[in-house]
């Protein structure tokens, strides 16, 4: 199995054990940390990072373009990222995890973990040529490529959500956090220019206010 399959479902794991904590089912229909989300929606959004993995060794990717992972993230294909948080994209996204929240949050946990399961007995036989994406896609990534987003995902929405309810933030394998670590970096110094990230990283009398990849 490929060191980004290892990875992902390391990170996977670690979700779902926040998805699961108490503090998160207490705090279900609460506002979140996100404009937008209820804690419940948040949680679903997180837990989507999982079962669409599943989804994808099941998806159907012919006639599709097979784009590298960083060109899924040109604003074109990645219409989420730099847009305003109210644009007709990111609200149907909210709207979805909101939606999907109505289940309950051992309905959604269980979800995950029953995708989590597939995704450990089926990735160490998939070969390297495996695709991945979500259907509404109009391309296809690699299988790797596409696990590669998923991990930024879950790391950044595993904050996103202990911060709503409360408690400390998941700690990631190292492996799978210099992973979603590698994607914010180059998206922020694409975002700000390299300057600006060395600065931040390395200088703080002249840092930027900001450098933030999303």
């Amino acid at each position: 199995m490929t060191p980004i399959r290892k990875q992902y479902l390391t990170a996977a794991q670690s979700a779902l054990d926040l998805l699961r904590g108490p503090a998160v089912a207490a705090a279900w229909e609460a506002a979140s940390a996100l404009e937008g989300f209820t804690v419940g929606g948040l949680a679903a959004h997180l837990a989507s990072q999982i079962t669409s993995g599943a989804a994808a060794l099941e998806a159907d990717f012919g006639g599709k373009d097979v784009i590298g992972v960083l060109d899924h993230y040109e604003r074109a294909r990645a219409s989420w990222l730099e847009a305003d948080v109210g644009n007709d994209y990111n609200t149907a996204i909210k709207d979805r995890g909101n939606a999907e929240a109505g289940a309950g949050p051992g309905e959604v946990a269980a979800a995950a973990e029953a995708a989590l399961k597939t995704l450990h007995e089926r990735l160490p036989g998939l070969g390297d040529g495996a695709l991945g994406g979500v259907g509404r896609w109009a391309y296809a990534t690699s299988l790797d490529d596409f696990l590669v987003t998923r991990i930024m995902e879950l790391v950044v929405h595993a904050d996103d959500l202990a911060v709503s309810v409360g408690v400390a933030t998941p700690e990631f394998d190292a492996d799978a956090f210099d992973t979603a670590a590698w994607v914010l970096t180059r998206l922020a110094a694409r975002r700000h220019g390299q300057a600006a990230l060395v600065r931040a990283l390395a200088r703080a009398e002249r840092a930027p206010d900001s450098i933030t990849a999303l």
